[in-house]
């Protein structure tokens, strides 16, 4: 009962509630729990959303440690304001900031890419030629967009001209699909949505769009000017049972289309054409705006690593940890956290959140002579936006379980102005809260 409650106030945190009000996260253990002395190397592929918080939470449990944290990037995107923007409620500087801003003095920040890993020999290359030998590995790369998935498309299309949107590209792609979509919601016609057959981040990304675009025009008086179109790529509208009964309910009652077992693989900017692959062969439809999303992969340089699954997710490449200890199957120095891991669940920011102390407590139990016993249950959330000021907050672990932070005062499958809340103010001050290391 003791560690439900712990579980609870943890969630409550990352949500950004705490006593009924509106509050940062409490920290979770990393800054106030004893520090291990250590001369150990650890490598962190990746300064995400999960590689900014392990650096964050180990630099404070470990006294004497050798991080090393490697990524190209100079910019940390905010991806959970991804969808804002589209929507436009939020310009593109929302979701941006700087990649050192989020990481702790004294940790190394080698700003280039990973080049090759080489889990047998334990080293790193970087594309600037350095070679970095570890003792432990941190994966934490993310995934990356498979923009060449679909035939046809390129990030240049994007925009009003074409009616085309691609949200999940950046912050300022994101903001560019708002005019594509603003233009739409403006004109009619008939809008696209769907996602990929493969592994994603934040799977209900895509429908948030369809009925964020669908209350937007619902709201300009342009409603019946416009049809929504949104085309699953499984028998479902959402993996989890319970869920996908309440989407569905929800587009019958605002008349959305939706149709199963349609997979986007081309679109024809010029004729305004998508081609969809069914089990009854390929389907061709005219659209007025379409928002795309790819096919979703490891970066290749994880593929071929060695240390993605070789019987599973074999066209996508994530990598094989223990679904509960997050610690790699074949290679036990090697941890996983985020987007990358070869889980049932688990690629949304606020999985990362319980991905973290599991592998912090893995590592530096290990580190100080005792075994870890933190585990991760799959919990995964998603404040699920219906309409502008409305959302569902979803909660669900590897079972299909719904996991409610707060049951019998916030009801998951109901369209709450409260739940819109944590998602639209809450949720970023904790995100940034978590990236610190203390939530």
């Amino acid at each position: 009962m003791h560690d439900m409650t712990k579980l609870a106030a943890s969630r409550r945190g990352f949500l950004g509630l705490a006593a009924g009000g509106l509050a940062l996260a409490a920290g979770t253990g990393a800054a106030t729990a004893q520090r291990v002395r250590t001369r150990a190397r650890i490598v962190i592929l990746g300064a995400g959303a999960g590689g900014a918080a392990i650096a964050n939470r180990l630099f404070s449990r470990l006294d004497g440690a050798e991080i090393t944290i490697v990524d190209g990037r100079r910019e940390h995107w905010y991806q959970p304001g991804f969808t804002l923007i589209a929507a436009g409620l939020r310009k593109a500087n929302y979701a941006i900031s700087g990649t050192g801003d989020w990481l702790p003095h004294g940790v190394n920040w080698v700003q280039e890419h990973a080049a090759g890993i080489d889990p047998e020999s334990n080293v790193v290359t970087t594309t600037g030629g350095q070679r970095l030998e570890y003792d432990y590995l941190i994966v934490s790369t993310g995934l990356v967009l498979d923009w060449d998935g679909i035939e046809g498309f390129d990030l240049s299309l994007v925009g009003p001209e074409h009616g085309i949107s691609a949200h999940y590209a950046g912050p300022e792609y994101a903001e560019t699909s708002w005019h594509a979509l603003d233009r739409f919601t403006d004109r009619g016609g008939v809008g696209m949505f769907g996602r990929p057959a493969t592994e994603m981040k934040c799977a209900g990304a895509p429908v948030k769009i369809c009925f964020l675009a669908e209350d937007i025009a619902t709201t300009k008086g342009n409603r019946e000017r416009c049809e929504f179109i949104y085309n699953a790529q499984a028998p479902n509208l959402f993996g989890v049972p319970v869920i996908h009964h309440r989407v569905r309910q929800i587009m019958d009652e605002r008349d959305i289309t939706y149709r199963y077992n349609h997979v986007l693989k081309a679109i024809d900017p010029g004729s305004k054409t998508a081609t969809y692959a069914t089990p009854d062969g390929d389907v061709t439809d005219r659209w007025d705006f379409i928002n795309v999303v790819p096919p979703q992969r490891a970066p290749q340089v994880v593929r071929e690593s060695g240390l993605a699954w070789e019987d599973r997710w074999t066209d996508q490449g994530w990598i094989e940890v223990d679904m509960q200890t997050l610690r790699h199957a074949r290679y036990p120095n090697v941890f996983g956290i985020g987007d990358i891991n070869g889980v049932p669940k688990g690629k949304t920011a606020a999985s990362v959140k319980f991905h973290l102390p599991v592998v912090e407590d893995h590592l530096v139990s290990e580190i100080a002579g005792r075994e870890g016993t933190r585990q991760y249950d799959g919990y995964t959330s998603c404040p699920l936006i219906t309409r502008v000021g409305r959302a569902m907050l979803v909660e669900f672990d590897y079972q299909d379980n719904l996991t409610p932070s707060f049951p019998g005062i916030i009801a998951p499958l109901e369209e709450l102005w409260i739940s819109w809340l944590m998602k639209e103010v809450a949720l970023k001050a904790t995100y940034n809260a978590m990236l610190r290391g203390r939530a």
